[in-house]
C-alpha cells in the first residue's frame, strides 16, 4: 500500500488539483480557474481530432496484433523444425527499446532512401510518402507497433494453447467435428481468457503509446497521429500549460477506466473459464 499511495494516489491527487489550475511549471503561484482547462478541451476541435487519432490508433494496432499473434503461435505450435529458433526471432522486437526501434524504422520509411519504397520500386509501384501523408503517416506507425508486439502476443497464446485438453480434442473429432470446427468451438472458447487478458493490457499500452509516435512523426503531419498521451506533452513540456495537460491525463485515464470496466462487464459472457 505505501508505493501506492507515494506513487499513485498522491500524484492522482495533486494532478487533479493542478488540473483545475493555470500554471506554466515556474510561476509560484498557481491560478485556480475552475473547469477552464476541461471547458476549453471540449471546445477545442483539436481535442476530438486527437481523440479520434487515438481511437484508431487502438483500434488498429490491437486488433491486428492479436490476430497476427494467434496465427504465429498456431504456426509454431505444431512440430515445426526449429520453431525455437522462430520464437526467438519474432519475440526479439519485443525486447528491444521502442526508441531504438523506430529510429530504424524511421530510416526504412525515408520517402527517397528508404527500404519500404525500395522494395516498392522493385515490383513497379511508386513511392510512398510514409511520414509526409497523414493517413499513411499513422499506417506507418501502426506497421512498427504491431512488428514490435507479435512476438509478445505469440508467446501467450503458445502457452495458452499448451493448456487446452487434447482430451477435448479427441472428443470432438470422434463426434465428427472438422478441424476448424474444432479450433471455433474448443480451442478459441478455452483459450479467451488469454485473448481477454492481452486485449485489455494491449489496449492500456495503445492508449498511452508516445516512443514511436514521437521519433516517426511528433503528432504530425497536422496533428494526424497525435494521440492523447502525446497531446499531454505537447501541452506540458512544450507549452508549459501544466494546468491543460493535467487535465488531458485525468481525461485519459477516465477513458482507459471506462474502457476497462466495460470490458470486464462484456467478458461475463465471451470469456471462458475451465474448470
Amino acid at each position: 500500500m505505501v508505493p501506492l499511495i507515494v506513487f499513485w494516489i498522491i500524484p492522482m491527487v495533486y494532478i487533479t488539483y493542478l488540473s483545475f489550475t493555470n500554471w506554466d511549471f515556474m510561476s509560484p503561484v498557481k491560478t485556480f480557474v475552475g473547469l477552464d482547462n476541461y471547458r476549453y478541451l471540449f471546445q477545442d476541435p483539436e481535442f476530438y481530432v486527437t481523440v479520434r487519432a487515438t481511437l484508431i490508433f487502438a483500434a488498429g494496432s490491437v486488433i491486428p496484433t492479436l490476430v497476427a499473434g494467434l496465427l504465429l503461435a498456431l504456426l509454431l505450435h505444431g512440430k515445426l523444425v526449429g520453431s525455437g529458433i522462430y520464437r526467438a526471432i519474432i519475440f526479439s522486437p519485443w525486447v528491444t527499446p521502442t526508441v531504438a526501434v523506430s529510429i530504424v524504422w524511421a530510416w526504412i520509411f525515408e520517402a527517397r532512401s528508404g527500404l519500404a519504397n525500395a522494395l516498392l520500386g522493385v515490383f513497379g509501384f511508386d513511392a510512398i510518402p510514409w511520414l509526409q501523408d497523414g493517413g499513411w503517416a499513422m499506417v506507418a506507425i501502426l506497421i512498427v507497433t504491431i512488428w514490435k508486439g507479435l512476438g509478445w502476443v505469440m508467446v501467450f497464446y503458445l502457452v495458452a494453447l499448451q493448456s487446452v485438453p487434447e482430451s477435448l480434442k479427441e472428443a470432438a473429432a470422434i463426434d465428427g467435428a472438422s478441424r476448424t470446427r474444432i479450433f471455433f468451438t474448443v480451442t478459441l472458447p478455452l483459450i479467451s481468457p488469454t485473448t481477454f487478458f492481452l486485449f485489455i493490457i494491449q489496449m492500456i499500452d495503445a492508449f498511452q503509446a508516445y516512443d514511436q509516435i514521437n521519433i516517426l512523426t511528433q503528432g504530425g503531419p497536422a496533428g494526424s497521429t497525435r494521440t492523447m498521451l502525446y497531446m499531454y506533452y505537447q501541452a506540458a513540456f512544450d507549452q508549459f500549460n501544466v494546468g491543460q495537460a493535467s487535465a488531458v491525463a485525468l481525461l485519459l485515464v477516465v477513458f482507459i477506466g471506462l474502457f476497462a470496466v466495460v470490458s470486464f462487464l462484456a467478458s461475463r459472457k465471451n470469456v471462458h473459464y475451465l474448470s
